[in-house]
């Protein structure tokens, strides 16, 4: 059994063939999820697959899935399951993708519309391969899941379009989704470690582009932990990202898929996380989820709903 998933790994990761192998440590207690299988998630499931669609769910092995499916919330991962990076922690498929497929922005959007979904995440692989990054790819799945389901506010969380025309970062600012959320991942030591094809202050900045563009678009990042980073680090993003006038952010426990991927550092406990939650918010986040289980998309749309009803009855009480 283990040399068929070591085969099976091989084929998802070949350029992890020469990584060393790591330790994979045991999980604590407050990271262990029930394994999926309700009536709700084989439901969503059949959606998924019945529309030829991929999710981020089931290719960067979330440990939310069961939670989320079984409620119907899926976080659609576009331009197929194949990403052109590398990225240490990632346990995405890599090397050469296959040509975008023009039906897929509607097959996307009957998806959302048979889910019934009021908010919908949708992220994609990296396209380095293509000349926009796969930017108006991208605009086409939001504008398609606008006519078909107008009411659902939608979140695209984005790959960082690094080396492609700046056309192409604002194509996609231009398709007015709720919410424009690109994660930096880590801090900028451990980049050229965990992140080699990205580059920190370029993530950064097109995170600011979208508010320069469209002052009105929520912004939204995300950090993982247990890489190696230091709690000052931590901190110190926080600031970078508010400087760029990120309005969320997510911070989430790192779990480590295979032995060849980036070895986990430490655990951070949940009262860590919680007293994370606490300094985002005094530096003047709109809207923090700090927990081990946290993901970009886990919660999204609840934790949007809340906002804009908070703002609303600011709004209402003349303190908006």
């Amino acid at each position: 059994m283990a040399t068929v998933i070591d085969n099976r790994q091989a084929l998802r990761h070949p350029e992890k063939r020469n990584r060393p192998e790591t330790e994979v440590l045991r999980k604590p207690d407050w990271l262990r999820v029930k394994a999926p299988g309700s009536a709700g998630y084989n439901a969503t499931r059949e959606i998924v697959k019945s529309k030829g669609l991929h999710t981020v769910c089931e290719e960067a092995a979330c440990p939310n899935i069961g939670e989320c499916w079984t409620q119907k919330h899926a976080t659609m991962m576009i331009m197929g399951d194949t990403c052109t990076r590398a990225c240490a922690f990632c346990n995405v498929k890599t090397g050469l993708p296959e040509p975008l497929e023009a039906s897929e922005p509607e097959r996307v959007a009957h998806a959302v519309a048979e889910m019934g979904l009021s908010h919908v995440v949708i992220t994609s692989v990296d396209r380095d391969d293509l000349d926009d990054g796969g930017a108006h790819h991208f605009a086409a799945v939001v504008r398609a899941i606008r006519e078909r389901s107008p009411a659902t506010t939608i979140e695209i969380l984005t790959p960082d379009f690094l080396r492609k025309p700046v056309s192409a970062a604002q194509a996609m600012i231009d398709a007015r989704p709720d919410v424009f959320n690109h994660n930096l991942e880590t801090v900028p030591r451990l980049y050229l470690k965990i992140r080699p094809g990205a580059r920190y202050y370029h993530s950064l900045r097109l995170l600011e582009r979208v508010k320069e563009r469209d002052p009105a678009q929520f912004t939204k990042s995300g950090l993982m932990l247990g890489l190696g980073e230091t709690r000052e680090e931590v901190m110190q993003v926080m600031d970078d990202m508010r400087s760029a006038g990120v309005d969320f952010i997510t911070i989430g426990q790192y779990l480590q898929p295979t032995r060849r991927h980036a070895a986990i550092d430490r655990f951070w406990s949940p009262d860590e996380f919680k007293a994370l939650e606490g300094v985002a918010y005094a530096k003047g986040f709109l809207m923090v989820s700090s927990s081990p289980l946290t993901r970009s998309s886990h919660h999204a749309g609840d934790d949007f709903a809340k906002l804009r009803a908070n703002r609303t009855a600011l709004l209402a009480a003349g303190r908006g």
